[in-house]
C-alpha cells in the first residue's frame, strides 16, 4: 500500500519559514519524480518544485530563490524548505510521487498540509 504523508504546514508569519516533509512508503523512493504541489482557495492547483531520481531540481517561478526542494533517499523522504514565505503563499501544500508504475494515474498523492502566510 502506497503512503505520501506531508508534515510541517502551519501558521507563520510574512518573511518567515517553514520546511515541509513528505515521508512515503510503499514505492521505490528512489527512482521516483517527487514534486510538491499548492492550491489556493479558488485557484487551481500548482507544480511548486519538483526534483528527480537524479536529482535534478525545478521550480515555479514564483518561488525561485525562496523554496528549495530535497530529497532523502535513506529515509524516503521529501522536504520542502521555504523562506520569505508571502500571504500568496498560503495554500494546501500536497507531495506527489511519479514513477514507472504511476504513469497512467498522475503519480500518487499525500492528503496535504496547510500552509498559512499572514500579514
Amino acid at each position: 500500500q502506497v503512503q505520501l504523508v506531508e508534515s510541517g504546514g502551519g501558521l507563520v508569519q510574512a518573511g518567515g519559514s517553514l520546511r515541509l516533509s513528505c515521508a512515503a512508503s510503499g514505492i521505490i523512493f528512489s527512482i521516483n519524480t517527487m514534486r510538491w504541489y499548492r492550491q489556493a482557495p479558488g485557484k487551481q492547483r500548482e507544480l511548486v518544485a519538483a526534483i528527480t531520481s537524479g536529482g535534478n531540481k525545478n521550480y515555479a517561478d514564483s518561488v525561485k530563490g525562496r523554496f528549495t526542494i530535497s530529497r532523502d533517499n535513506a529515509k524516503n523522504t521529501v522536504h520542502l524548505q521555504m523562506n520569505s514565505l508571502k500571504p500568496e503563499d498560503t495554500a494546501v501544500y500536497s507531495c506527489n510521487a511519479f514513477g514507472p508504475d504511476s504513469v497512467s494515474r498522475g503519480g500518487y498523492w499525500g492528503q496535504g498540509t496547510q500552509v498559512t502566510v499572514s500579514s
